[in-house]
């Protein structure tokens, strides 16, 4: 890349199955993608993709991995789910009282990994909710690097 090219971000793709290989997407059709209203028009799955972009490259943030099985499109912080996409629903890890409080904002409900039991510190985001994405990715991350401070 020359000093004068607009920066690229990679864009990744998953499907059901696995994870596509990323592919470059211009910092100008990336930043036009990512408009208020142009990220509601955009199907759920996309918005994720997006917030991958966003958030790898931070340090200790690796992407999805793909294959099968829970976890298959988590972000992951030090090896450690941070967000992932499940049912069409974002789902991210935040504090207990971040999660109280967005459920009681009418934003989503606490996640359930078919296993029959609400995790508490997990956040299935409402579709419907008008809470962006990306700042709500940043605290599950900001939450991961307390809980890694806290375990050394």
């Amino acid at each position: 890349m020359l000093a004068d090219d607009p920066p690229r971000r990679l864009a990744f793709t998953w499907g059901a199955d696995e994870l596509h290989q990323p592919s470059d997407v211009s910092a100008g059709s990336y930043a036009e993608a990512m408009s208020d209203h142009t990220a509601r028009e955009l199907l759920p799955a996309e918005r994720y993709e997006d917030l991958i972009d966003e958030l790898v490259g931070q340090a200790g943030v690796t992407p999805p991995q793909g294959g099968a099985g829970f976890g298959r499109s988590a972000v992951r912080f030090n090896g450690k789910i941070i967000a992932m996409f499940v049912r069409d629903q974002l789902v991210l890890k935040l504090p207990e009282k971040r999660v109280d409080d967005l459920i009681a904002a009418g934003h989503g409900e606490r996640f359930d990994a078919n296993k029959g039991t609400p995790m508490r510190e997990w956040l299935s985001l409402d579709p419907g909710s008008d809470e962006p994405w990306l700042p709500l990715a940043q605290e599950a991350l900001s939450f991961a690097r307390s809980q890694g401070a806290r375990t050394q």
